[in-house]
């Protein structure tokens, strides 16, 4: 049984969508700051496409009230214009792992896994698929491994080599705020590679929810009438675009700070060696903490350490092929910031001694 947290008692969290800075006050009161008395409930949302149109190079952009049909509409569309209906992904792809696999119920869309399950996409997994496809996706980063990326040399040879095959290219950028500093290249440059990107408003610029696609305008307006067909054209979408502007003033400039934190905290767990942090060092302001503990202790041990010092660590514990180890995630943000490296080794240190 799942140990539960008491959230009322988390006084402080690792976790960049911890319950601390996402009070529904705090955020209201952030919101007033940046609205207007004149402001249209229209306006926010145009604001926000425009903004990230511009930010990604792409000639349109259109507000989703999530990430998940934004993500289903751009592949229903490259495989309308195509006529196939295959994609391809990395085995841990998020349209898979985490949407029940609504690009199939919905859509009638196949989903085809590429590469080995625990190790990122290769240009030789993709020349060994044989089937025609509609589109290839890149999550960047893969989140499921512990956020690595490719190098920028392989992923133009693997953008490539997929149009060469006549597949459309398709970004997973729901952190590809945080994958910016490892490419060093501005945002235009890297959603240059692609047909269509999708951002999330909610991850790193830890809005309410919402996403955005970009691409060209063409692709746009296909992709407007499946958000109207799927009851995405919500006429009162301001908050959700509200939030992510905040986030893009506010947050976006931080990117490379988190970035660089984290790669502190990697080092100092690494160093200290109780537990291992992957990959070291991290490449998009996110890693996994791999624990020597089984996951049931571990979860009941960090219920405890918020009952005790109301310190959360994490959100989810995840399960490994031993049952004697579990993992868990850190994507740090403006929660992590508030954590020395020191601190965070010596509550590790402290969660694994009560998970006993």
């Amino acid at each position: 049984m799942i140990a539960l947290v008491d959230e009322t008692k988390i006084k402080r969290t690792l976790a960049s969508h911890g319950p601390v800075r996402r009070r529904p006050r705090a955020v209201l009161e952030r919101w007033l700051a940046r609205v207007g008395e004149d402001v249209s409930p229209a306006e926010p949302v145009a604001s926000l496409e425009a903004r990230i149109a511009a930010l990604l190079g792409t000639p349109a952009a259109l507000f989703f009230p999530s990430g998940t049909m934004a993500q289903q509409v751009a592949l229903r569309v490259h495989a309308e214009r195509s006529g196939r209906w295959t994609f391809a992904a990395h085995p841990y792809t998020h349209l898979d792992n985490w949407e029940d696999q609504g690009y199939a119920a919905v859509h009638g869309l196949r989903f085809r896994p590429v590469g080995d399950r625990n190790e990122l996409m290769r240009l030789a997994d993709l020349e060994a698929v044989g089937e025609p496809l509609a589109a290839v996706v890149w999550e960047l980063p893969q989140r499921d491994l512990g956020g690595v990326l490719p190098s920028w040399d392989d992923l133009v040879a693997q953008v490539g080599f997929a149009r060469s095959r006549g597949a459309a290219a398709h970004v997973d950028g729901a952190r590809l705020w945080e994958s910016q500093p490892f490419y060093g290249k501005d945002f235009a440059e890297i959603a240059g590679l692609f047909d269509s990107v999708y951002v999330s408003l909610y991850k790193g610029l830890q809005g309410v929810r919402g996403a955005v696609l970009a691409a060209d305008q063409t692709l746009i307006a296909e992709a407007a009438v499946w958000r109207r067909r799927l009851g995405g054209a919500i006429p009162d979408a301001w908050p959700l675009a509200v939030a992510a502007l905040e986030g893009l003033e506010s947050l976006l400039p931080r990117m490379p700070e988190f970035h660089a934190h984290a790669r502190a905290l990697a080092t100092a767990i690494n160093r200290d060696g109780v537990a291992y942090a992957y990959p070291d060092p991290p490449q998009a302001g996110m890693f996994h903490v791999h624990l020597p503990a089984p996951k049931a202790a571990v979860e009941r041990a960090a219920a405890d350490l918020v009952a005790d010092k109301g310190v959360q660590l994490f959100l989810r514990v995840r399960s490994s092929p031993d049952p004697r180890r579990c993992s868990f995630e850190v994507s740090v943000g403006e929660n992590g910031m508030d954590f020395a490296a020191e601190e965070v080794v010596t509550l590790l240190h402290e969660l694994l001694e009560r998970a006993v």
